[in-house]
């Protein structure tokens, strides 16, 4: 009596291997130990046979906690006798052959409905419109369901027949050596009917292309790189399945006045070195418009006065964050003789402020 290999140790994987690392390795020896690659190698054969075997019990939860508490015999014990033969195992694994070798088993493509696929379209919105948000229409170039033949690619009156090639199968069969090759069939492909009389405004497509202005909703707080997804506006599917989605990605202008940083602003106000001696009252810009705004006496190049909640809604919460005015002082390029005498005797009263000090310090020394 030969004694059977454990499964873990066939497929090289270790005991809490995941359903996909099992696929990954079952694929690379399914590649190594395929027939059309060892046309005549017994052993190749077996170790192809063996693989899938072990495949089919690991990928399996019921068979694998079978297996797991009571190994081979366990599995016996509840009528499992191995892979079987070569069309067992690619109408089992077909989706993993198809992936290498362009085809499958029993599971013809005319079975699989297919989602529609997904549409991506660009938009570009000023400053404002992403921080409050706004509504627009968009125009998306995207195939529909044929209206006149409600996608079967037929003439209305007249229906799609059974491919007599596949035998509404799907798929070709080719015999190679001693096993069936089976591909998709090139003159239905893989839909298992063909059509008579072809629609004539899809051309028997079932499916054709249409302009159409969709209505986008921008959530206030979205920033480049936001990415919106409307559900089914995507592609319709070939074959009947579910539409795919369309998804809008945003890019934002910069604005003249403001700088962005997450949900704050940052606004960069100028001021002469006379307001920021004596302190003054200001215009400045906001996102909700122009306000006044206090500059204290004594301001520094480079201080920074904080508005609360005047900034950009957050996306999670719609709380907004702040604007920071940060303050530049400018100094004059050029003065006048009246302008340079009164600096002048500003300077002496400064100089004579701080030889005080001095004077002041050495008493008490």
């Amino acid at each position: 009596m030969t004694t059977k290999r454990d499964y873990y140790e066939i497929l090289g994987v270790s005991r809490n291997a995941d359903n996909s690392e099992l696929k990954s390795k079952y694929r690379k020896l399914a590649l190594k130990y395929h027939p059309d690659r060892n046309p005549g190698d017994k052993e190749a054969e077996e170790s192809f046979k063996e693989a899938a075997e072990a495949y089919d019990v690991l990928s399996d939860p019921k068979k694998r906690q079978i297996y797991d508490q009571f190994g081979h015999q366990g599995l016996q014990g509840q009528g499992f006798s191995g892979a079987g033969g070569f069309d067992d195992i690619f109408s089992s694994f077909g989706d993993i052959f198809e992936d290498f070798f362009g085809f499958g088993g029993q599971r013809g493509s005319q079975s699989r409905v297919r989602r529609g696929a997904d549409l991506r379209y660009d938009m570009t919105l000023e400053f404002l419109d992403a921080a409050f948000g706004t509504e627009t229409e968009i125009s998306i170039e995207k195939t529909e369901i044929c209206s006149r033949c409600k996608g079967n690619g037929c003439e209305p009156g007249t229906h799609p027949e059974t491919c007599r090639h596949c035998h509404g199968s799907g798929q070709y069969s080719q015999s190679q050596g001693f096993f069936t090759v089976r591909t998709t069939c090139p003159y239905c492909r893989g839909k298992g009917k063909s059509i008579g009389s072809p629609c004539t405004t899809c051309r028997g497509g079932g499916q054709v292309g249409v302009k159409k202005k969709v209505a986008v909703k921008i959530p206030a707080g979205v920033d480049s790189g936001s990415r919106l997804r409307l559900s089914g506006e995507g592609e319709s599917s070939p074959n009947g399945g579910p539409n795919g989605d369309l998804y809008v990605f945003i890019s934002v202008k910069p604005h003249k006045n403001f700088k962005r940083n997450e949900t704050n602003i940052i606004c960069l106000v100028e001021i002469s070195f006379i307001q920021a001696i004596l302190g003054d009252t200001i215009t400045i810009p906001t996102l909700n418009g122009e306000r006044e705004l206090e500059i204290p006496k004594g301001t520094q190049y480079g201080d920074t006065i904080v508005l609360k909640g005047e900034g950009i809604p957050s996306l999670r919460n719609g709380t907004r964050g702040d604007q920071i005015v940060q303050v530049e002082i400018q100094m004059p390029a050029a003065i006048n003789k009246k302008q340079e005498k009164l600096l002048r005797e500003f300077s002496d009263l400064e100089s004579n402020k701080l030889k005080n000090k001095l004077k002041n310090l050495l008493k008490n020394y």
